[in-house]
């Protein structure tokens, strides 16, 4: 069975064969790119778009995938790797994408209190591939006093 789903407008589409585990990431740089206070992102393999989605390097070790169109955040995809991250939101069964953990709790917004028992983990030093906090340059607007956490 594929796993399904698309922008707001209608005008990316793609197709996964399959979903892989499911987080919610609490990092400054998903809060930025979804405008949001984490992002719900499922790891997906052979994902097939239908329209091209446009790519932002949102920093040296990570491109973000959206609509041009209706600006819908799509994917999060680390450079140099063949791995994808949907938005969970973007499936058409947002239900099929069940987290398995939290990410980036050092960013998370003070006033967000989960009680789901899931586990929790702080960016790693050298995070994923060796790609910490420390180490990645972030390519997003210094605002206001925010402006180190990438």
């Amino acid at each position: 069975m594929s796993i399904t789903g698309g922008c707001q407008c209608g005008r990316i589409r793609y197709e996964a064969a399959a979903l892989g585990p499911a987080n919610l990431c609490h990092c400054r740089m998903c809060q930025r790119a979804t405008g949001n206070a984490f992002a719900p992102l499922v790891t997906a393999t052979d994902v097939r778009f239908t329209g091209t989605p446009t790519r932002f390097a949102s920093s040296d070790v990570a491109e973000r995938g959206f609509c041009r169109d209706c600006g819908t955040p799509l994917f999060y995809a680390p450079t140099g790797t063949d791995q994808i991250e949907l938005m969970a939101g973007t499936l058409d069964d947002p239900d099929a994408a069940s987290p398995a953990l939290h990410y980036g709790i050092e960013s998370r917004v003070s006033w967000l209190h989960l009680a789901d028992g899931l586990p929790e983990y702080a960016t790693r030093p050298h995070g994923l591939s060796g790609n910490g906090p420390a180490r990645i340059t972030s390519l997003q607007a210094p605002i206001g006093p925010d402006t180190e956490t990438p």
